[in-house]
């Protein structure tokens, strides 16, 4: 078989140089400006959007609008805690199991969320109500008439029973005692409805209430 020509040798070697020429000279117009004109005109809709938007960065809360919370105040007009919650050291100790909301006598009371009903009915005189909710989450709701019974399920503003007087240590006219707990945990009912904020109390003047 015959050698190649020296021009044909030569033509391999030519043709590499050129490409490399070619995209050294290519090469600073895509950096400069090419690159970014294409991302800057990449849409802002669809699938392409979806993806720049995940490899963004996160943007402030402020940007969105916040849900609602899941759980409400028991009383429908704005209510002041007149005795704030004091988590007891254990299940037996002394100590403030929920707040105390100033209310009236005959106010109607309101379930925090929907639940179901597990206790409706007198402990020691006072008209008790104690709802299940998702999460292992019980709130109880006292003194009040009660209006409904257990195994009922409720929603989130619906009447569960009216405010009565008679709340040991209450400053006010009448007092509705609000506590929330998840299994023998006792929490604070404030977080269910203000998560991130903070909440001026009244002056408590203290007493000997029950907790």
């Amino acid at each position: 078989m015959a050698s190649a020509t020296p021009r044909a040798r030569a033509t391999v070697p030519t043709l590499l140089v050129r490409s490399v020429l070619l995209v050294l000279l290519v090469l600073p117009l895509l950096v400069g400006g090419g690159v970014l004109a294409v991302l800057t005109t990449m849409p802002t809709t669809g699938p392409v959007a979806a993806a720049r938007a995940a490899t963004a960065e996160p943007s402030s809360s402020a940007d969105f609008p916040t849900e609602p919370p899941r759980f409400a105040w028991p009383l429908a007009a704005p209510s002041s805690p007149v005795r704030p919650f004091d988590r007891p050291p254990s299940p037996y100790a002394a100590g403030h199991r929920g707040i105390d909301l100033a209310a009236a006598p005959g106010q109607q009371v309101l379930a925090s969320a929907d639940g179901l009903v597990v206790f409706a009915g007198s402990v020691a005189g006072r008209g008790v109500v104690s709802i299940d909710h998702d999460a292992g989450l019980r709130t109880t709701y006292e003194p009040l008439r009660w209006s409904v019974s257990a195994g009922e399920r409720v929603h989130r503003g619906q009447v569960i029973g009216t405010v009565v007087a008679g709340h040991l240590g209450c400053p006010a006219q009448a007092c509705l005692h609000w506590g929330v707990r998840r299994g023998d945990d006792y929490l604070d009912p404030l977080r269910l409805v203000m998560p991130q904020g903070t909440l001026r109390l009244k002056p408590w003047i203290g007493s000997t209430a029950p907790p």
